[in-house]
């Protein structure tokens, strides 16, 4: 629970335009007017659509030599020329030719060391550099959550568990107490969410003094011997290789399977070196405060095979994770994400066997991953590369509605945009993942990174993606990337510029 952010906000339904129902009473010409004039207007539009898509977009204004027009993806599922989807598809392409006009010199603007790739519904509208491997910071954190919820699935939950060498006998646990750690990133104490030790309080918390209680009501009241943290699930790679100076420890780790505020103790004002002993001293804390007496010293070890359980809990579900991770840029919730989907799918909790799933279900999503680097989960390693192609695509294949959509933070409101885009039209309405890395010595390679990806939902249930990867020796100074990042959202804020779905709508 490290780097950046606010609290999960989720946006309401939007409806879908319905059919609005008149005064009683309209004359009978008014009745037949309409019934003529409607077929012919939704037929006009209709051939003016396809007259459209036959010319080889031969009447479109002409735009910045950056945007490339492509062809629509596979067939839709719904029949294109139902009046459930006339509206949205007849207003889309309408629109998109003055959009690309619009996001064009946006684009065209970008240095050659940057990308930028924009499109409405997963139909492109331009780019700029879309296959250029950039360095992508903490947007690597999108194809992360999108694997974990493809391949763990949205419902998927984490397990701590309290077990013991055997049962407890009238309140006793004759030898150690052992948790178990199960991955779980957002294991807190009550203190800690709010606690500001973090920039950002934890959204979504796996509580463990209910834990601590749950060992309570299973009537313990001794443990003879010591609390031991088991974190054995994945391996003893506390931190990802390649980190600079100042990242290990501070913007993350160290974790593993089992780690408790993001390895603090309440009142030792240093994180735990050790994440499993760190978790092994907070729970003996939490023992004693309820009167259970302990009789060892906290330490890191491994449950007996033949342990029984005592208690256990289980972390909100993995949509809420992927929330807090993207919402925060929460480092060690990617990091220890990665390592659980290898688990999970491979029985290897290791960040190899994780990243290789994550580059793996890109091949599988049809992104080419020829210049894709993948280092870490957090995005902190200035050794990871991206596309914004792939960050797109990813975008498009999980959608504005799903737990990535909805778990991003919201321009002006909440997480690491909670500050940006406030007096801005796009404020409460933007989404996206925002990613920052510095270079020091300040100025020179390699560059540093600001970034920026996500949706902006428009009327009609349509949503525009975005991707957006600044690279450059100054590109972290806020003078130099706020201008651009504003840019992007004017040009953003121009869809849709014509007619709506509701304006095309039955009415």
């Amino acid at each position: 629970m490290n780097s950046g952010g606010g609290a999960d906000t989720r946006a309401e339904p939007r409806r879908r335009p319905g059919r609005k129902r008149g005064p009683r009473g309209p004359g009978p010409w008014i009745v037949l007017a309409a019934v003529a004039i409607v077929p012919a207007l939704v037929l006009a539009a209709i051939s003016s659509w396809a007259s459209d898509q036959v010319s080889d977009n031969a009447a479109a204004p002409p735009v910045d030599s950056a945007v490339e027009r492509r062809s629509p993806g596979p067939a839709l599922s719904t029949s294109l020329l139902t009046l459930r989807r006339m509206p949205t598809i007849i207003s889309r392409d309408l629109n998109s030719d003055t959009f690309a006009g619009e996001v064009s010199p946006f684009l065209g603007s970008l240095n050659e060391r940057s990308c930028g790739a924009v499109s409405v519904d997963g139909v492109a509208i331009g780019e700029r550099n879309a296959e250029l491997a950039v360095i992508p910071a903490s947007t690597q954190k999108i194809p992360v959550a999108a694997t974990a919820l493809e391949l763990l699935g949205s419902d998927f939950r984490y397990t701590t568990t309290a077990a013991a060498d055997s049962a407890p006998v009238d309140g006793a646990i004759e030898g150690d107490l052992y948790l178990i750690g199960g991955g779980d990133p957002l294991l807190s104490s009550d203190w800690y969410p709010t606690s500001n030790l973090e920039r950002n309080p934890v959204t979504s918390p796996t509580s463990f003094d209910a834990l601590a209680d749950q060992v309570v009501a299973a009537g313990v009241t001794t443990v003879r011997g010591a609390v031991v943290g088991d974190g054995s699930r994945y391996d003893d790679e506390y931190s990802a290789p390649g980190w600079g100076d100042g990242v290990a420890g501070l913007e993350a780790g160290p974790y593993d399977a089992l780690m408790a505020n993001d390895s603090r103790v309440l009142g030792d004002p240093l994180r735990g070196g050790d994440p499993n002993e760190a978790a092994a001293r907070e729970f003996t804390l939490l023992l004693e405060s309820r009167g259970v007496s302990v009789g060892g010293v906290a330490r890191n070890g491994n449950a007996p095979p033949t342990s029984v359980e005592v208690a256990s809990i289980q972390s909100a579900p993995m949509s809420d994770v992927v929330a807090e991770m993207l919402g925060n840029s929460d480092n060690n919730t990617a990091e220890m994400m990665v390592k659980e989907i290898g688990y999970t799918v491979s029985s290897s909790g290791t960040r190899e066997a994780g990243l290789a799933l994550v580059r793996q279900q890109l091949v599988d999503w049809d992104v080419d991953v020829t210049s894709i680097v993948l280092v870490d989960g957090s995005g902190l390693s200035l050794d990871n590369r991206l596309t914004c192609n792939s960050l797109l695509t990813v975008l498009q294949q999980t959608g504005f509605e799903s737990p990535i959509g909805q778990g991003l933070a919201v321009a002006g409101q909440t997480g690491t945009l909670s500050d940006v885009f406030t007096d801005h039209p796009v404020a409460g309405r933007l989404r996206g993942k925002t990613g920052t890395l510095n270079n020091p010595p300040f100025n020179v390679d390699p560059p540093a990174v600001k970034a920026l990806a996500g949706y902006l939902p428009v009327e009609g249930g349509s949503a525009v993606e975005y991707a957006l990867v600044l690279n450059g020796p100054t590109i972290s100074d806020q003078s130099e990337y706020r201008p651009v990042w504003n840019n992007l959202a004017d040009a953003l804020d121009t869809y849709p510029a014509g007619a709506s779905p509701s304006d095309l709508g039955p009415r």
